[in-house]
């Protein structure tokens, strides 16, 4: 059990360290530079354009920070490291990614259908996050530590969006738009799906 944990870690870890490589080429704030090639009909506009670079620095911090909340180890031997990743993490998305996604979901590639989705996406992302933070005010830890599930699954949704988009293109390859309309909803919806089962069979238990 313990090592199917650290193995999770590890992938994890990976992806994160993917992410890194994906975001760097953004340092050189180049409107030509990779995702932003195809957004040119929307990179003049001064508040998408800050929404996409705080979205995409912050979101590294929001997966680095979030791996954390989610150690008992290092609650018990480290607390003050605990609350201050988790302090970090919640600051970041209710103030930062969290509105900036929310921005970029109106001019969302694919139409109404991946707008919608990316809309819903950050939404839930934001409210969950707040609901985390507002339970351990009150000293809820069983629904913080919920909360807290279901606001970091969708911050893997960075993650889990890219991987279902190299697999269909693998095994599919229908049009980019096509995929993309389908990866809006992959990236999250089973993420959450799995994470709300996971907590009522905990809770049956």
């Amino acid at each position: 059990m313990k090592g199917g944990k650290y193995l999770l870690l590890a992938i994890l870890l990976y992806f994160t360290y993917r992410m890194a490589l994906l975001s760097w080429p953004y340092l050189a704030l180049d409107d030509r530079v990779a995702f932003l090639r195809i957004k040119q009909s929307v990179v003049h506009l001064s508040w998408w354009k800050a929404a996409f670079y705080v979205h995409v620095f912050t979101s590294i911090l929001l997966l680095l920070a979030g791996f954390t909340q989610f150690s008992t180890q290092l609650l018990k031997r480290y607390p003050s490291v605990h609350r201050g990743a988790g302090r970090l993490y919640v600051f970041v998305l209710l103030f930062l990614s969290g509105p900036a996604g929310l921005l970029l979901a109106i001019k969302a590639n694919g139409g109404v259908w991946s707008q919608l989705a990316f809309t819903t996406l950050a939404v839930l992302w934001w409210w969950f996050t707040w609901r985390a933070w507002r339970s351990i005010i009150k000293g809820q830890i069983k629904v913080h530590q919920d909360f807290m599930w279901r606001s970091f699954v969708l911050t893997l949704s960075a993650v889990t969006l890219r991987s279902w988009k190299w697999l269909i293109v693998l095994v599919w390859a229908p049009p980019p738009m096509d995929t993309y309309r389908l990866v809006a909803w992959l990236g999250w919806v089973p993420n959450l799906l799995l994470v709300e089962l996971w907590i009522r069979r905990k809770k049956a238990y």
